[in-house]
């Protein structure tokens, strides 16, 4: 029996369980997928809960918000993708050692690809109308911290907007080897008209809160700029619905929410489940 969960606060909107029922229903194997609330305050339940993965109660979790930082204190080894972001959303046991991993990373860089892809955003491409590859990402939190990683190490240029400038200033001393700058939340001191991309990373605009959105009131967007919103719950975000009206390419984040679950998914079970399960998943939800 294989028993598996997404450790984080709060957890009503997840769409995981879906994801990964369906991947055990695929590979013909026996098991659960269960969720775990845990408020950010609460190190011991958290501990607590990694434990059972230690004693082998539980195969492997998922970590979201806001606990992708918390866990590393417990745990015995980081790849080195999480080494260079200080962020896990994926924990496995391998020879009595926790080690913590990073699917939101390849998840996340294989899913913009897909999107630029299908949209033939001049940034792939060579030759005349080709723009410079200059993302602007909101937020700067554990999600925060894959994205940007993600962006930088595919050689973009990239400025991050946070609420908390400590965040933010923590990322920049992560990446000094990197084109990676920091502006206000405000956005007043960017100059908008060279951003190619834009990736909120925050929870702004998650159900139950439908009708907000990290984008700045009454400010247009960048022409041309492509708009991913990892939020992925709605289905439309008003990020998204906003961006569309004025002409934009935008996606939520369900694509890089079916590549990390994929790629966790193998990593506990070391078994391969095509992105087309998944997706139907959340289709018939």
């Amino acid at each position: 029996m294989i028993y598996l969960g997404l450790i984080g606060y709060p957890l009503g909107h997840s769409l995981s369980p879906k994801l990964h029922h369906a991947a055990l229903r695929y590979c013909d194997l026996q098991g659960e997928y269960s969720l775990f609330p845990i408020e950010p305050d609460d190190l011991q339940r958290l501990k607590g809960v990694l434990d059972r993965l230690r004693s082998r109660e539980i195969t492997g979790l998922n970590v979201t918000i806001p606990h992708k930082q918390n866990v590393i204190q417990f745990l015995d080894e980081l790849t080195p993708t999480v080494y260079s972001i200080g962020a896990v959303n994926t924990i496995y046991l391998r020879n009595d050692t926790l080690i913590g991993d990073n699917t939101d990373t390849p998840g996340f860089l294989a899913d913009l690809k897909n999107f630029l892809a299908e949209f033939s955003f001049p940034v792939l491409g060579d030759g005349i109308g080709v723009r410079e590859k200059k993302a602007l990402v909101l937020g700067a939190g554990g999600s925060a911290r894959a994205v940007v990683y993600a962006l930088l190490k595919d050689s973009w240029n990239v400025i991050l907007a946070a609420r908390r400038i400590d965040q933010a200033q923590q990322l920049l001393d992560l990446f000094t080897n990197y084109q990676l700058q920091i502006a206000d939340f405000t956005l007043m001191n960017i100059e908008l008209s060279t951003i190619t991309l834009i990736v909120n990373t925050t929870p702004v605009g998650m159900s139950p809160h439908p009708d907000q959105s990290p984008w700045p009131e009454n400010l247009p967007f960048p022409q041309q700029a492509a708009i991913y919103d990892l939020v992925y719950n709605p289905c439309e975000t008003k990020l998204v619905k906003d961006a569309r009206a004025q002409g934009l390419s935008a996606i939520t984040g369900r694509g890089m929410l079916i590549e990390q679950a994929a790629l966790a998914f193998q990593l506990w079970t070391g078994k391969h489940v095509p992105r087309e399960i998944m997706s139907s998943a959340i289709e018939a939800s």
